[in-house]
């Protein structure tokens, strides 16, 4: 897929050509459609809702989704998640073996009616559409220095690196670590050991645990902690984050259901090919 090249779901102009080839009627001419769809977001998000959309995103060879941004993608299927739910009365939740029936439609579209909220979650999968992998400086004391390797999904190495930069750097990582708990939680529930720890392995800092993985307690557990301290850092207040961050930190299952059912329901054969993440 290409780089989004745009926030706050802006579109690209191969966003845009997508989006009119599919939906554009034809009393308008593409350029005065484009121009619409820049000038009135109510127009513009109703278009990238539109039936036809979804259906070519999905049905979409790898050669076609290259014409789209990421972010344009991942927006589609959060945007039609919420219709769907719109037009349903229950979610379904795993519990051990069990489907439980949850009559919560009304506080998970609400929840996703933000389009703050939309924009974020749909960066926020984009950045796991590549993985990093670095190597950066850390102080070990004064004076002496090592490199030390890092990988985005690892959160141990993320806490380790938030904590040996300067506080004005911090708040990326903070954001980073909150996001890989959503993450693996939403889109890779089946990655998660969902057997009984010994309550002292949460004791641990940051819920870091003696066994190689996290049960979904501690994930979400950490995830919280984490948007709770991005969200109060200043530099979510000058990149405009507050408010989704805030949201997700209070609403942390909900959004977590949100992007099961994006999972489940439109990425389950193609999640693996779209995500840049190695789970073992």
């Amino acid at each position: 897929m290409a780089d989004s090249g745009s926030n706050n779901l802006g579109l690209t102009l191969s966003d845009l050509e997508f989006v009119v080839e599919e939906t554009g009627p034809g009393s308008l001419g593409p350029e005065r459609l484009q121009q619409i769809v820049r000038e009135d977001p109510r127009f513009r998000n109703a278009l990238v809702s539109d039936d036809k959309v979804f259906n070519r995103v999905v049905s979409s060879d790898d050669e076609q989704l290259l014409r789209i941004s990421p972010v344009l993608y991942f927006e589609v299927l959060l945007r039609r998640a919420l219709k769907d739910l719109g037009r349903e009365s229950h979610t379904l939740e795993r519990s051990g073996r069990e489907t439980i029936v949850v009559f919560d439609t009304n506080e998970v579209t609400k929840f996703l009616s933000n389009d703050f909220v939309i924009d974020y979650l749909a960066n926020m999968m984009t950045s796991f559409t590549k993985v990093e992998s670095y190597v950066i400086p850390v102080r070990v004391r004064r004076g002496t220095w090592r490199r030390v390797r890092f990988n985005d999904m690892d959160i141990n190495s993320l806490v380790k690196l938030a904590g040996s930069v300067d506080e004005s750097q911090q708040f990326r990582y903070f954001k980073r670590i909150a996001d890989v708990c959503l993450f693996i939680l939403g889109i890779f529930p089946n990655f998660v050991d969902n057997s009984n720890r010994n309550i002292l392995a949460r004791t641990k800092p940051y819920g870091i645990s003696c066994r190689g993985r996290r049960t979904a307690e501690e994930y979400r557990d950490i995830g919280k902690q984490f948007y709770r301290t991005a969200g109060d850092h200043r530099t979510a207040d000058a990149a405009g984050l507050v408010e989704p961050i805030h949201l997700l930190r209070d609403h942390f299952g909900v959004a977590q259901k949100v992007l099961n059912i994006i999972s489940e329901r439109y990425m389950h054969f193609s999640r693996s090919q779209v995500f840049d993440v190695e789970l073992s």
